[in-house]
């Protein structure tokens, strides 16, 4: 066997080498979803929304001429400020199936640790809780989301034999309409907007754009206040804000964005679903090309799966039963017949408040995913 080569990517065809590689290593495996082909290369500009705070580095495991394995580093300097913490995150972590080229690859990234001062290496997390994260450990043979990274099951291996361990887990649901919904939750749900003087925001007259533009501030102000306690969230800057809204501006369906107001129309409360497009995305690779365009397109406005993206109730609604709001709104969602089911993404395994109101729904845990940590 040929020796392993660590190349630090620098160059234009290592930068497009470095993103296709998991295109190239999952071709035709049914339960990947690759990322957008043009987020994935945006993030080597010097514009890149998180280049403020993070420094980062990339690296390519070679085998003679041929890409074997790919990994990055990230110092997430807000992360590490607030938590007075010394982490390197390593993500975008992909290689065949071989103990070797994982731990050339975690040398690299725990070397480059050590050089930027770091006494810790954690992952697999991006630079925000808004990026793909964790390591699937179960649910192999389950589609993933578009939100999600898919990774086969000979991973785990190749990262405790580099010495990691398990520091915490994400559990996921698929959630179907119940068959028989609990009456009390609508009348908790209606009881709840009577008492606190809130409204569901009827954005039936408004265009997407404005209906954005209108509410984003409030939407990222409720946002950070309720994950700002959450495992390696991080605050939002203007450029993330703008890039957020920027990537999910296509496939954003209003009707699937909830928004509880105040009477001064202060968000309190919000549950953002977006529109299943992973399926969409498969064929192209992840480019837009015109076909996969129109794809997006289609299922954006009328989706087979939503994508539970981000619920969030500011502190001091979460005991009013806001929370019951937008359950019985969601149960609606699945018995208008409109979309199949739901997908939770991501659930902190600690995080039981969230995960005891799926009791509501027909729900099935199907993937689980895991934070591993290293001392260095």
């Amino acid at each position: 066997m040929k020796d392993i080569a660590i190349v630090r990517v620098t160059t234009r065809a290592q930068k497009r080498a470095f993103v296709e590689f998991p295109l190239k290593l999952y071709k035709d495996n049914p339960y990947f979803v690759p990322p957008l082909y043009a987020d994935e290369i945006a993030q080597f500009r010097q514009t890149h929304a998180y280049s403020d705070t993070c420094d980062t580095v990339f690296f390519l495991a070679m085998q003679g001429q041929k890409v074997v394995g790919r990994i990055q580093g990230i110092l997430q300097r807000q992360s590490n400020e607030l938590r007075s913490e010394k982490r390197v995150r390593f993500t975008r972590f992909d290689a065949i199936n071989d103990a070797a080229v994982a731990k050339a690859l975690f040398d690299a990234v725990e070397n480059w640790a050590r050089e930027q001062g770091m006494d810790t290496v954690c992952g697999p997390l991006g630079y925000s809780d808004l990026e793909r994260e964790g390591l699937l450990i179960e649910g192999f043979d389950q589609l993933s989301t578009f939100e999600e990274q898919y990774n086969y099951d000979y991973y785990p291996a190749l990262l405790e034999a580099c010495g990691y361990q398990k520091e915490i887990d994400w559990l996921e649901h698929r959630l179907r309409a119940p068959s028989n919904p609990n009456p009390m939750l609508g009348r908790v749900a209606e009881r709840a907007l009577e008492l606190s003087g809130l409204h569901v925001v009827d954005a039936s007259e408004m265009s997407k754009r404005k209906y954005i533009n209108t509410y984003k501030d409030g939407f990222f102000e409720c946002l950070d206040e309720c994950y700002r306690h959450l495992f390696g969230t991080v605050p939002f800057t203007e450029s993330m804000k703008k890039q957020m809204i920027d990537q999910f501006m296509l496939i954003l369906n209003k009707e699937y964005l909830m928004i509880l107001c105040d009477e001064n129309e202060r968000v309190v409360a919000f549950a953002l679903c977006i529109p299943g497009i992973g399926e969409a995305l498969q064929k192209s690779g992840g480019r837009l090309t015109p076909g996969a365009l129109i794809r997006v397109l289609r299922a954006a406005k009328k989706p087979r799966v939503l994508d539970l993206g981000l619920i969030a109730v500011l502190p001091e609604y979460q005991n009013a039963g806001v929370n019951a709001v937008m359950l019985w709104e969601m149960i609606k969602y699945l018995q208008s017949g409109k979309v199949e089911y739901a997908e939770t993404n991501l659930n902190l395994e600690t995080n039981t408040q969230v995960m005891a109101q799926w009791k509501y729904f027909d729900a099935t845990q199907h993937k689980r995913r895991r934070s591993y940590i290293k001392k260095i």
